[in-house]
């Protein structure tokens, strides 16, 4: 049986607004294994940026348990969850967060500076191995200001792998780009999770992207109302390939 890289048990998630409770998550369960390739989707509302910041340890729900790689989330301190979120979850954003006026090397190193078990040229060498993985062996110099939006999120889905972590986490990764670069990107996600076996829990809104994971957990109004196998998984790669070769994109 394949390890369970994340277990979530009956989550929930309250605010309070002024007088009012917001139950933004309502008794969420679900389990990902090593390995998986899983988008997390739903309309805006539907309780999936609380779910992804209690995924990522930014937030500890209000009840429930959220087991990362065996280790149950709601006993760490604010010190310990940041110590879990770099050596265990490598996070790729829609809007890249990249460090201006640092090269692309330097915003790949960037997870290992807080690594004290990694010397200066270790950091170096798994930072050049990580943008060689993304296809970008020859852009190590480049500034984000030289880089298209594409390059730019394959900078930061290197960093996201630099600290080899058991979950990449990806939040709207493909929401700044267009047809043709997201699914470049997703073909690179894809490749990551076949090719290397890399667990990947990718929230996104869009369906044509999520037919590119082998499974879909679908929220609305706190709740998963549908967790299913996609028994069609797409091909981002041929789907790369039906696209006009003069297209405006």
């Amino acid at each position: 049986m394949a390890k369970v890289i994340l277990d979530i048990q009956d989550l929930k998630r309250e605010f309070k607004m002024g007088s009012e409770i917001v139950r933004a998550l309502k008794g969420v369960t679900f389990k990902v294994e090593a390995g998986e390739f899983v988008t997390i989707m739903g309309s805006s509302g539907s309780g999936k940026t609380t779910l992804l910041n209690i995924l990522g340890c930014l937030d500890k729900p209000s009840s429930g348990h959220y087991l990362l790689d065996d280790v149950a989330i709601g006993n760490l301190s604010r010190n310990e969850l940041a110590q879990l979120r770099n050596h265990k979850i490598g996070f790729v954003f829609q809007a890249y967060n990249l460090l201006a006026r640092t090269s692309a090397l330097e915003n790949v190193e960037l997870p290992l500076f807080y690594n004290p078990n990694v010397s200066a040229r270790q950091r170096r060498e798994r930072a050049v191995k990580a943008l060689e993985a993304v296809k970008l062996a020859d852009r190590l110099g480049h500034m984000p200001n030289q880089l298209s939006g594409g390059q730019q999120q394959r900078v930061a889905i290197a960093r996201a792998l630099v600290n080899e972590p058991v979950m990449i986490l990806a939040d709207e990764a493909t929401g700044n780009l267009d047809s043709r670069t997201s699914y470049e990107i997703m073909a690179l996600m894809q490749e990551l999770n076949q090719a290397q076996g890399k667990t990947i829990v990718f929230v996104t809104h869009e369906p044509d992207i999520a037919a590119f994971s082998s499974r879909t957990v679908t929220l609305k109004d706190g709740k998963v109302i549908k967790d299913a196998k996609n028994e069609n998984v797409k091909s981002a790669k041929e789907e790369l390939a039906k696209l006009p070769a003069n297209d405006d994109y």
